[in-house]
């Protein structure tokens, strides 16, 4: 198979998102992808995220990870887009980010790039499904080639979301972070991602 660059690029507030950016990380760098885990640029004013102190925290605790820039879109191969659902939708922060991505569009530098998304919510109807679809109307635009997980694995069996690797967290949802199940789940669709990846890049001309 054809060496892949996979960008892993996500928001994360309280750390959900961040664990499962992490997980797909691992995923796609033991299929043999050459990775950039990125994080966006925390764009809520500080009276916002310290009133919540796991917010805080988080902020604090990953800032050793990278900021992410235009160029990790240019140089990947295949991107997985990370997000908290924010009314069913993508959170400002990512679509901030994904708002600057125009020069890149302009000059065809984001098409046929492979497309994937996950997602957490704080109930169990939170809008996991919405929030992936929504990052999907980027990826249309862009001619990217989505690629879901859907029902590949025995995994996915057990996670149930065939769109996207999702948590629920809070109200409704599982006690702390994600568990083995979802970061299998998170792992698997970073892997089916290279995977794919790799076989268009091989078919394609040098």
């Amino acid at each position: 198979m054809a060496p892949v660059n996979v960008s892993i690029i996500y928001y994360s507030a309280t750390g959900t998102v961040h664990t499962l950016a992490k997980a797909a990380a691992e995923g796609a760098e033991k299929a043999g992808a050459t990775v950039r885990l990125r994080r966006v640029r925390e764009t809520a004013p500080p009276e916002a995220y310290n009133s919540n102190p796991a917010w805080a925290k988080h902020i604090e605790d990953s800032a050793d990870v990278e900021e992410a820039v235009i160029e990790d879109l240019a140089w990947a191969d295949a991107v997985l887009f990370g997000t908290p659902t924010r009314f069913g939708n993508v959170a400002a922060q990512l679509k901030s980010f994904i708002d600057t991505a125009g020069p890149l569009w302009q000059q065809g530098k984001l098409a046929n790039k492979v497309c994937s998304a996950f997602t957490s919510t704080g109930t169990a109807h939170g809008g996991q499904e919405s929030t992936i679809l929504a990052l999907s109307n980027t990826f249309y635009h862009w001619g990217g080639i989505i690629v879901p997980p859907g029902y590949t694995d025995p995994i996915q069996f057990q996670t149930g979301n065939p769109y996207g690797t999702s948590h629920v967290t809070g109200v409704g949802g599982s006690a702390g972070g994600p568990g083995e199940e979802v970061l299998q789940a998170a792992r698997h669709q970073a892997r089916r991602v290279v995977d794919v990846a790799g076989a268009l890049k091989a078919g394609r001309p040098s």
